[in-house]
This record gives structure tokens, sequence and C-alpha cells, in this order.
């Protein structure tokens, strides 16, 4: 990769602890230290071609303190880049050639030492929320070696965890897969001895779906789910192909940070978490069934109770987040289903992959409840996969009749997005 030179202004900051890590990028091994230097303008938005072009940005900042906004190009579309120049950001679009750059008209002193996120645009159009390197970075005990796998987009804020790991901790290297690997992540793991990987419950359950025993071979010992509901039912298949790993689920944004993390093996967390204030930790709130979170990992200008827009459930002994509340309450004739707690019934099934539960508009109800799923792959003769009726039967054995799903459609792929999530 062709940069700009290098800045004969010395670094604000000493290397990062983890710079002698290993990256393996594009099939490529290489170190935080053996990266290409590079110069940024100060503030900017980069918008990364690749990987590589990513985590050379992310290392110049851990260096040099550069207020940085950080994506790659697909996320932002041309509304969004005037919007960043009127903010007075430099754009620069990093690919192999170098940096190219759009200048803002009215460029503006920089904040240095600040990271932009662009959240995931799960409530509409992404918006950008600040941080700093030392806010994203959650992780700050010790760890045991590890060779993590990273499959999120940069600049995310998932990504950003997984990266804030491998730059400030000795111990802990890195393997990238773009999005064109993604389907055959688990060979490119295995061959880089890959011991820890995090992704979102649709990432997991995907590769489950596309080959659970190539999936098999990853010495996996740490496995951690974020970024969606996780229900019981992904936690388990997880468990039954590797009985020994460590399998974590976080609550996590661009907002509040790090908010939660279980290792129990059970979807929710513990019921007696709520409203447990712990100097240095998230209090954790429900509030007319939202989730509101109180957190030091926020993002800038966001101290103080976050509402998150995910609805909770409480059952027994346990905390469940089952969808955003805009999307996940159907009202089915002045009753109300939780869409999550429907998806959570489908997902137990045996035969069923994935599911998305949604409300449509009906006669006399007003709303019905309609879902669609993906089936376990299954052999020829395999008298076993259900049909529309047999799906709808395993949830009136569980559920309220108002929340049985009126429609039940086959999808034949899990679909997923950038962000490696399904909008469900």
């Amino acid at each position: 990769m062709t940069v700009a030179p290098a800045s004969d202004t010395a670094p604000a900051h000493p290397e990062p602890a983890g710079v002698d890590n290993r990256l393996v990028v594009g099939g490529v091994a290489l170190t935080w230290r053996s990266l290409p230097t590079l110069t940024l303008p100060d503030p900017a938005a980069v918008l990364a071609h690749a990987a590589v072009h990513a985590l050379t940005a992310a290392r110049q900042h851990a260096v040099h303190g550069t207020e940085l906004l950080l994506s790659t190009a697909s996320r932002v579309d041309e509304t969004m880049r005037t919007e960043l120049l009127e903010a007075g950001f430099t754009v620069g679009v990093l690919d192999d050639a170098g940096v190219h750059l759009s200048v803002p008209a009215r460029p503006r002193a920089a904040e240095p030492g600040r990271l932009w996120l662009l959240t995931s645009g799960s409530t509409g159009r992404p918006k950008r929320v600040g941080h700093t390197l030392d806010t994203l970075t959650t992780v700050r005990a010790e760890q045991p070696d590890r060779t993590w796998l990273c499959p999120y987009a940069p600049g995310t804020y998932a990504w950003w965890q997984v990266v804030t790991l491998s730059l400030t901790q000795p111990g802990q290297h890195l393997v990238v897969v773009e999005p064109d690997e993604l389907d055959d992540w688990p060979t490119v793991a295995a061959a880089n001895g890959v011991d820890a990987a995090s992704g979102t419950p649709t990432f997991w359950r995907r590769t489950l779906y596309r080959d659970a025993a190539a999936l098999a071979r990853v010495p996996l010992r740490q496995i951690t789910l974020g970024g969606e509901p996780v229900d019981q039912a992904i936690l388990d298949q997880l468990r039954e192909v590797f009985p020994t790993a460590r399998i974590s689920w976080i609550y996590a944004s661009s907002e509040v940070g790090a908010s939660i993390v279980v290792h129990d093996g059970r979807a929710g967390f513990p019921v007696d978490w709520l409203d447990r204030e712990t100097p240095g930790r998230p209090t954790l709130s429900v509030r007319d069934d939202e989730l509101v979170v109180t957190s030091p990992y926020h993002g800038a200008g966001l101290a103080g109770p976050i509402h998150t827009g995910d609805r909770v459930q409480v059952l027994d002994d346990r905390v469940l987040i089952t969808g955003r509340l805009d999307s996940d309450e159907i009202n089915v004739g002045g009753s109300k289903v939780s869409a999550g707690v429907v998806r959570g019934v489908l997902t137990g099934h045996p035969a069923v992959a994935w599911a998305r539960v949604t409300g449509r508009r009906a006669p006399v109800l007003g709303r019905m409840v309609v879902a669609e799923v993906v089936l376990t792959p299954a052999g020829p003769a395999d008298a076993s996969v259900p049909d529309e009726g047999a799906l709808v039967r395993w949830c009136a054995d569980q559920l309220p009749e108002h929340a049985v799903p009126r429609r039940i459609r086959v999808l034949t792929e899990i679909p997923v997005k950038e962000t490696l999530k399904s909008d469900v």
C-alpha cells in the first residue's frame, strides 16, 4: 500500500502494548508494527477499501491521536459524505494507492484523541457517536494468549472491541476476514490457529447452517456472541459443538459501550443484576419494558441513564432482551406479542436454523403474527423436516393463541447484512 510520507512530528503516544501481536490479513502475516506508516489529515473520516487499510488507520490513531471516524465506503452514502464534510471532516478513501481526499469547505480544529463511530442504523440513518481509545478498551485485565477471529465491518463498535484488545494487550493476535471470505472463515481460522471468535448470533447460525463440520474443526476455546438478541437455542447449539469452550454473550452498543457480559450458558442475565450500583461498572435498569443503562463506557455527551431502545422481558430469575422496542411488540387485537419471544420458540425447534417474526395487517385483529424461517439442512430421506403446519403446531404448544404465527414462509438462505446482523 502506497501512502503519504510519514510526518516529522513525534508520535503523541508511545507504541501500544500489543504492537508486536500477529495480524493475518488477506492471507498475509503481519504485525501492528509492520503495518505501513500513514499520515492523515486531522480530523479525518477514513473510508477503508480493505481490512488492512482500516487496521493501518487504527494504529495511526493509537500512536498519533488523530481525530478519526473509520468506516467502510459501502456504509457511507453520498448524503453521509456531505454531512461529514459539512461537519469539518476531511473525507479520505484509503486503498492500495493511498488516501484520496475530499476537503471540507470550512475546516475546523481537531479534537485530539477523539474516535467517532457510526451506529448500525437499526433505528434509521446511522448517527455519529464519539468515543476515545480508552472508552472503547473495555477488556483491561490480563488475558490468556489468544488468536482472535475478527469478522466485523471496520469501524463498527464490535470491530473496535476486538481491535482494541489486540492493540492494547500482548498475546492477543488477530486473524481478519474480508466479506468475501465469510462463507469459508472456518477454513481460514483453522489454518491460522484461531482459538477465539466473536460474532453476532446470525454469524454463528449462518456458519452452523452452511458447514457445522468445518466449524467443529476450529479449535475454539472462547466463543463470544453479541449485537443481536441472544436466545437459548444458539447458545445450546454452540455448546453441543464446543463442549469445553467458554461461551459468552455481550450486550454492547456505540452509545453505552460494553454493558453486560454473561458466561453461564443461559440466555438473558440474572435479575439480581438490576439496579446494582458498583463503582466502575454499568448500572442496569428496566423502565416500561425498556433496558436503561448508566455506563462508564458511554459515548461523548451521553452520561447518565441511557434509554437503549431495547425491549426486555423479566422471566423468573432472568432478564431477557427480546428486540427493539419499535419492532418487537406486535399488537394483535389488543393483546401484546413479543416478536422476540415467538422467534425464540421457533429457533428452539430442532429443524429451524433461523427465524424472523413480524406483524402484518389483518382484518378485525389489526395485526397478525407472521414468520420467516430457514430450516437446518436435511438428508434426502429425512422425514422429520417440518412443514408450515408442523411449525404452527410447535408454536401453539408453547404460546398463547394470539401469539401463534398465522403464516410461516421458508427461506433457503439466512439473510445477513454487512454488520453481520439480519434485522431481526
